[in-house]
């Protein structure tokens, strides 16, 4: 599926996700800084008309980032009767999001303030009610009207309460042969049981399993995980280090970090779950979908704030990097990429030597390799 020569091939438009979990409003203020507070050592940011953004956030920015790619996405969730819920909705309708909600009387939508200046985070407001009740039944309901015409369904949890009905969620697409992407939240992973693929993070991974001081130690209590949770897979996305598909009885597949200017990471997990979501219900393989998912993390890491990938940038993506088995890495993670290479019958080669420069003897051994 992953044709590098013609990335054009990619097309999810005849695909369709559901998406269920927490949403919020993101809201970006901008504004200069010239001068410190006299009432404390602060800056003092004047925001202008017209430097006020506001995005969906949460399961909703995943659920744009499908929409940015023409597929076609269903999202699940609830949200309050105020004015922060009267623009999630009026934004995701425009970006062609289908949504089943509930509006919660007297909920306060969650909004997530950040106050920035010359592109920097100074300060982030939240606005939440902690530990809302919700009465998920309607919304149960519906995502189970809804199924039969998915191929894939994600739960993205931002531990804001939706999480209650997770089991039912999992069990019903199990029912329908409909694989599960979870982006978990917290250190109950229990709930999350009989899901197809898992996503934390390499913090909210040894969270629950431990810390891991080598790879080894690492695949053992991934695998261990897998077993215990009834997974098909773990993707353990890990910073710097990249990101590590575990697979029950099969060798792990790492993508290294590619090399590049990192913006601001928010909504990165969100772009990694929707794109695998998409590989997914297009039957690409686990891995292929990994290597999707990598770069589309890559150019949106590259913006600012919660944002989505366009087919253009994607594409774009791969002209520039080509094949992703590129980048930073451990030695550990250097022999398992050997020991790959070399089960598909490539040849390695091995070079040192400074490239500040371009010259003869440069180019006479990569014309040889």
């Amino acid at each position: 599926h992953l044709n590098f020569m013609n990335p054009h091939a990619i097309d999810f438009t005849n695909r369709h996700i559901l998406v269920v979990g927490d949403v919020m409003l993101d809201r970006y203020l901008h504004g200069q800084v010239s001068r410190i507070s006299p009432e404390a050592p602060i800056p003092v940011v004047h925001i202008t008309k017209g430097y006020i953004e506001e995005r969906p956030g949460g399961a909703a920015n995943v659920a744009l980032n499908i929409a940015a790619m023409s597929a076609k996405v269903t999202l699940f969730s609830a949200w309050g009767s105020d004015e922060p819920g009267s623009i999630l909705t009026e934004k995701l309708k425009a970006a062609a999001v289908d949504t089943c909600f509930d509006v919660k009387m007297g909920f306060q939508t969650i909004v997530k303030q950040r106050v920035l200046s010359q592109h920097q985070q100074l300060i982030r407001l939240d606005f939440e009610e902690l530990n809302p009740e919700y009465d998920l039944t309607n919304l149960f309901h519906l995502y189970c009207a809804k199924l039969p015409f998915a191929q894939v369904v994600v739960f993205s949890d931002y531990g804001k309460g939706i999480a209650a009905k997770v089991p039912d969620i999992i069990t019903a697409a199990k029912q329908q042969n409909i694989p599960v992407i979870v982006d978990p939240k917290g250190m109950n992973f229990n709930i999350y049981k009989g899901a197809t693929l898992l996503t934390p993070n390499r913090k909210e991974f040894e969270a629950v399993v431990g810390a891991c001081r080598t790879e080894e130690e690492m695949r053992a209590k991934a695998l261990k995980l897998i077993e215990s949770l009834e997974l098909t897979a773990l993707l353990v996305t890990r910073g710097e280090q990249g990101m590590t598909l575990f697979l029950k009885d099969q060798q792990e597949f790492h993508l290294p970090a590619r090399v590049h200017e990192v913006y601001d990471v928010t909504g990165a997990g969100d772009t990694v779950v929707a794109f695998l979501a998409m590989a997914l219900a297009d039957n690409w393989s686990l891995s292929e979908a990994t290597i999707l998912a990598n770069t589309a993390a890559c150019v949106v890491v590259g913006k600012l704030g919660a944002s989505t990938v366009s087919p253009f940038e994607l594409k774009n993506a791969f002209y520039q990097n080509g094949i992703a088995d590129r980048g930073i890495m451990t030695e550990e993670q250097l022999v398992i990429m050997r020991e790959e290479a070399k089960s598909r019958g490539e040849r390695v080669v091995m070079t040192n030597g400074c490239f500040d420069i371009l010259h003869a003897g440069h180019v006479a051994y990569l014309e040889q390799a």
